[in-house]
């Protein structure tokens, strides 16, 4: 074990869990599924309900595995899915900063998981414990995490985004 496979365990659990604890409070926190359904519909993702069981389901799950460095560049991928969607329908308008309601997190989560992927999970994982080895690192885990998450996220706003339009503002 290396100093490498320590900070690689400290990032996957850091986000990880910091991930599974999203999905955690849109299964039993506040509104819970039927609330964020309602907010979802609200930004245009339809149908709400099935999208709130989605992403409440996989970031629970990607969380988990990414913590545990299990099938991780799989994991960095509904990451990167995850937030891309967060960004493109929650805080694209919003600029840079989270402050602000901006994509600054979603950015950040999603890179880490990508770098977590390029890495490899190290010695401390899953992955390795049961292979004895990094399950597609590097280049591999490169094009795994943000290919899949980007097509993965791409198919999913081109079937289900459908925000409403914004009344028009010109006089006739």
């Amino acid at each position: 074990m290396t100093s490498a496979d320590c900070a690689v365990l400290l990032l996957r659990a850091c986000i990880g869990l910091t991930m599974c604890a999203h999905g955690y409070a849109k299964l039993f926190r506040g509104g819970r599924i039927p609330g964020t359904a309602r907010w979802f519909d609200s930004l245009g993702m339809r149908p709400g309900a099935v999208h709130a069981w989605l992403a409440a389901v996989c970031e629970v799950g990607s969380g988990l595995f990414l913590a545990l460095g299990l099938l991780t560049p799989f994991a960095a991928a509904a990451f990167v899915s995850l937030m891309l969607v967060a960004a493109r329908t929650v805080h694209r308008g919003d600029g840079f900063f989270v402050t602000a309601n901006g994509w600054e997190y979603n950015l950040v989560l999603a890179v880490s998981a990508v770098s977590v992927a390029i890495a490899g999970a190290g010695r401390l994982s899953i992955d390795w414990l049961a292979l004895g080895r990094d399950l597609w690192s590097g280049w591999s885990g490169l094009l795994i995490s943000v290919g899949g998450g980007v097509t993965a996220a791409m198919v999913l706003l081109g079937v289900s985004f459908r925000p409403a339009r914004a009344a028009s503002t010109e006089q006739t």
